[in-house]
């Protein structure tokens, strides 16, 4: 388990990451994105997610970014139409230069998380997320996890469903080919 400043040094970096691969880095995308670094590829974050209204969500990490920001290493940035996205500040730069280590060993499941799921937009990130939340916690194979996602999420059609969990089976394929998660 990492203790409270790596987690924050990975919390910085993989914002970083998603950037770097144009995500628009809101709160959607961090939750989402944390959300696959810990439980697809296994970092040792240590925050306990639940379903949520747009898929999987951690208080904690709400939290841990509200401390974040009082302690200056995030700000929000205001950018329209969309809203704010969370940003390291200068303070949160010079910060994550006194983790080399911790960044290094985790460096590639960010990259992997940021190259997967950067891009996607708040409504397909829900999707993907769920279905990787059906994936792992419900007791369910096949056709039935498409239909357990549109039970849960009534506003997903079964095509999106279908299509999540075709994307995240091959995420979860390629992580365990890469060495990066269990494969589950």
């Amino acid at each position: 388990m990492l203790k409270q400043m790596q987690r924050d040094a990975i919390l910085l970096s993989l914002m970083n990451e998603m950037r770097a691969k144009g995500s628009w880095c809101g709160e959607t995308h961090i939750q989402k994105s944390v959300y696959f670094l810990q439980e697809l590829l296994e970092v040792p974050m240590n925050l306990e997610f639940i379903l949520y209204k747009h898929g999987p969500y951690s208080f904690d990490l709400a939290d841990a970014v509200t401390a974040m920001r009082a302690d200056s290493l995030l700000e929000y940035k205001s950018r329209r139409p969309y809203g704010p996205s969370l940003l390291p500040t200068k303070t949160g730069q010079d910060f994550l230069n006194r983790y080399p280590k911790t960044r290094g060993k985790y460096a590639e499941r960010m990259q992997f998380v940021a190259e997967k799921i950067g891009k996607m937009g708040v409504a397909e990130l829900e999707r993907q997320a769920t279905a990787l939340y059906v994936t792992l916690n419900e007791k369910c194979a096949g056709n039935s996890r498409a239909i357990l996602i549109t039970e849960l999420k009534p506003h997903i059609k079964m095509d999106q469903a279908e299509k999540a969990l075709e994307s995240v089976d091959a995420m979860i394929k390629e992580a365990a080919e890469k060495g990066l998660g269990s494969g589950l």
